[in-house]
């Protein structure tokens, strides 16, 4: 009996002792994450998180749970809590840069640098398990309480889902942090994002370069607005490529164009890589102090949801889960359809651009020369609405080869030549060989650069090498050409500094370097790259490995970019897309690996320069006095002219001029990484909503939507580049290489982009030439865009179908007055047919 008793006891004590635990200790674990509470003096504290890599628990971030309330009695100030400086000195940014200005004040309210209002910091004072899965935590404050239920995922392993409900005890404006689940000591980072502002794999001393340029990861624990945040999920990777990240719910942020109206510059969500305390935590702020729903009467509950991502492997691996499994990004591709072909939109194009008064076509005598561009309607200092520009002269040539129109030989190519000629300084001086200004000024005769009197290593890269070598690749004979190729190239090599780098610009007239407070992460080095290609001097491609070789060490592996956009002070853009296939075309000649890897590197970190957010759908949205459905004018899909703090797509969204669409589908047939082809048909598909239905032209801006060109007719010509670009990138994928056309140089600043058509290419094995023709085919469905070519040996014409959507479609297809054939493909297929 006294045996039993004892067992008994011992029994009881162990139940006790399970209960007691229960009450101090609370779990949430699944096959491949563990989060452990225990209860303290303080309050709950989350003890270990852990996650699964490969057969072993990680446990490199610092446990912590630590809570974070913001409260205020009244209404933050919008004024700049403070201003900064240039690493060299001097106030940032400088007063001529009006918008960028504006910009910086709003990034550097109390707000946005996360001091504003009183900062509660606590552990929950209760927390219990309502389930295997489910735990609630209950947390009071002086001015509010707050309720946070946790949950395991039960689709997505890597994930814990939050809801989150504030009740004010008293009137006032309110934020809430999410909670720190870990920290992470800034020595022991791999990688820190917020996709669209920064990314990065070391720390930044100076708060400019990192806040408006990504030179490194911000110490400041500064919020980010979700307007040019690409995909919402602040991202912290350890040096062993465990990453973290939080994820609002789809809806919580703001929708660019909520039902009639822009709302592109609403602030819903704010995203951090730091917790208010600076600790590397990713932090999503909801509501942001003093904007939507933060102003609260008491008992006005609040509640939304939000969800961690604990991954074992890269920032990269757990970007698409983001993109992919949260926002929807491949169901968003699948609602879009063409109501005009691509096809359809290069011949219309065509017709505008031989129209001088609908492209503004202009011809000036300058220095003995009738010299042809067309009006360019932007800012430029020193513009009275005279300034003159061409943009893509390889896309001129191509159209004008591809066509043999006379419009085009004889009204456009001569002068635009002459324009090009008169635009390279040839006189012996520090400048000689350089590109004197992108702009010509026609009532006071000059050329110049947007914004200053400047010069830029990067402008003779752009237009002398790639336009000049893009013209030759037409002309290899021109010997002129060659001569000022050379000058560019000289000139480079002159301009080259002992490491490999170059200069940001010099100064017009005292000659003295500029912009010494950024550096010149951009690949200044391609323009010696194609001198060597086209001069077949070795001495080139040298110095174009060793300026990419500082480029790949000091930008690319570093994740820091500059921009091209001197009217945004270089604020990164799309240069950081072009880089990429720079590298890839210094790949293809030396078969050097860093720089393939280098080109993979820069193109998986351009995908964060490309929306995928808000998730498209089907509601009915008046969109300037027409219905139009969401996914119609959704961003999701589209590219940043630039972002960050500084860029153009805080005010106006993303651009139309898809430059990277032949480029990612080049990355997807060479990594067999499916983001990359997504999002290039993402950007391409069914952007008609965008597209002046007069002359087939493209707004530039997401804001403009059908305006048409506006005051860049020069555009017209990027986007017959990158349209041409992109379907002959996607016939050579879904044709296995059968058919492949030679691609020479990519087009300056905006992009990527390649040209085609100066050589012939290959169709099912014979050679064939390019042709843009209007009499060939006829097609009546806009989801099938075509390609024609004509063989070299033979009176052969093809004509290469591509069925751009995500269904099989069904479609007519007429060849030469015959009669109509009903033909069928897959989804993103394609088929080459011929006739003679």
């Amino acid at each position: 009996m006294h045996k039993l008793r004892t067992v008994f006891l011992m029994a009881l004590l162990g139940v006790v002792s399970l209960a007691t635990q229960a009450q101090t200790t609370l779990r949430l674990n699944n096959s491949h994450l563990q989060v452990e509470w225990k209860a303290s003096p303080q309050g709950w504290q989350i003890q270990r998180v852990a996650v699964l890599k490969g057969e072993k628990w990680n446990n490199d971030f610092t446990p912590s749970g630590e809570y974070t309330l913001i409260y205020s009695e009244e209404k933050p100030s919008g004024e700049a809590a403070r201003g900064f400086e240039k690493s060299t000195g001097g106030k940032f940014p400088e007063d001529n840069y009006h918008l960028q200005q504006e910009q910086w004040k709003e990034s550097t309210t109390a707000v946005a640098l996360n001091t504003a209002g009183k900062a509660y910091h606590f552990f929950p004072s209760s927390g219990k398990q309502l389930g295997k899965n489910h735990i609630r935590f209950v947390s009071e404050t002086d001015v509010a309480t707050l309720t946070t239920d946790w949950k395991l995922d039960e689709k997505y392993p890597t994930d814990v889902l939050v809801t989150q409900t504030l009740t004010p005890k008293k009137k006032g404006y309110f934020s809430a942090a999410s909670p720190s689940v870990a920290t992470l000591p800034d020595q022991k980072m791999g990688w820190a994002s917020v996709p669209g502002y920064f990314q990065g794999n070391y720390l930044q001393d100076n708060f400019a370069k990192a806040y408006a340029y990504g030179f490194g990861v911000p110490k400041l624990p500064v919020i980010y607005r979700e307007r040019t945040a690409s995909t919402l999920a602040p991202l912290l990777s350890t040096q062993s490529e465990v990453t973290m990240t939080v994820i609002p719910e789809p809806g919580l942020a703001r929708d660019p164009w909520e039902k009639n109206k822009i709302t592109q510059t609403k602030w819903q969500v704010g995203l951090s890589h730091r917790n208010r305390k600076g600790q590397l935590s990713p932090t999503l702020y909801y509501p942001v102090l003093g904007e939507y729903e933060s102003g609260r009467e008491a008992g006005q509950e609040l509640s939304y949801n939000y969800r961690y991502s604990l991954v074992d492997g890269d920032w990269f691996k757990t970007l698409k889960h983001a993109i992919y499994d949260i926002y929807k990004f491949k169901e968003g591709l699948e609602l879009r359809q063409s109501k005009q072909s691509l096809t359809s939109r290069i011949e219309q194009m065509h017709h505008y651009l031989t129209d001088p008064q609908t492209s503004l076509w202009n011809i000036e005598e300058f220095e003995g020369l009738k010299i042809g561009a067309q009006s360019y309607l932007g800012a430029v200092v020193g513009s009275q609405k005279d300034a003159m520009k061409n943009s893509d002269y390889g896309a001129m040539w191509m159209l004008a080869h591809t066509t043999q129109d006379p419009d085009l030989t004889q009204n456009v190519i001569p002068y635009a030549l002459n324009f090009k000629l008169t635009q390279q300084q040839t006189e012996p001086g520090f400048f000689q060989g350089a590109a004197i200004g992108q702009y010509y000024l026609a009532k006071r005769k000059k050329f110049v650069e947007e914004w200053g009197e400047i010069v830029e290593p990067m402008a003779v890269t752009y237009y002398i090498m790639l336009d000049v070598g893009n013209m030759l690749l037409f002309e290899p004979e021109n010997k002129e050409l060659k001569e000022r190729l050379r000058l560019g190239a000289e000139n480079l090599l002159r301009w080259q500094k002992p490491d490999g780098s170059w200069a940001v610009a010099y100064d017009h007239k005292s000659l003295n370097e500029l912009f010494q407070d950024v550096a010149d992460y951009r690949p200044t080095f391609y323009g010696l790259l194609v001198a060597y290609r086209m001069l077949k001097d070795p001495k080139y491609l040298e110095a174009a490995k060793k300026g990419a070789d500082w480029f790949v060490k000091n930008g690319v592996n570093r994740g820091s970019f500059l921009g091209v956009c001197g009217d945004a002070r270089y604020a990164p853009d799309f240069a950081t897309g072009q880089s990429a296939q720079a590298l890839l075309d210094l790949y293809d000649i030396t078969k050097n690996e860093t720089y393939k890897d280098a080109a993979i590197k820069a193109a998986k970190i351009y995908t964060s320069s490309v929306y995928t957010h808000p998730i498209p759908d089907r509601e009915i949205k008046n969109v300037n006095g027409i219905q139009r459905e969401d996914w119609e004018i959704a961003q999701a899909g589209l590219s940043f002219e630039h972002g960050g703090i500084f860029g153009s797509a805080n005010r106006t969204g993303p651009i139309q001029l898809a430059s990277h669409a032949g480029l990612f589908i080049r990355m997807y047939e060479l990594t067999g990484e499916t983001l990359f082809a997504d999002m290039a048909r993402a950007a391409a598909i069914g952007r008609d909503a965008f597209v002046d239905h007069k002359t087939s032209v493209a707004s530039y801006y997401w804001n403009a939507m059908n305006r048409g060109a506006g005051p860049f007719p020069h555009h017209a010509w990027w986007q017959i580049g990158w349209i041409t670009d992109y379907l002959l990138s996607e016939a050579e994928l879904r044709s296995k290489g059968k058919v492949s056309f030679p691609r020479g140089f990519i087009t300056p600043k905006v992009g990527p982009h390649q040209t085609y058509g100066f050589a012939p290419g290959t169709v099912n094995g014979e050679k064939a030439r390019l042709v843009i023709s209007e009499d060939w085919v006829k097609i009546n469905n806009p989801s099938v865009d075509y390609i024609l070519a004509e063989a070299v040996d033979s009176n052969k014409r093809f004509v290469i179908l591509l069925n751009n959507r995500a269904q099989p479609t069904e479609f007519n297809i007429t060849m030469a007055q015959r009669s109509p054939v009903k033909k069928q493909l897959p989804a993103w297929g394609m088929e080459v047919v011929n006739f003679e």
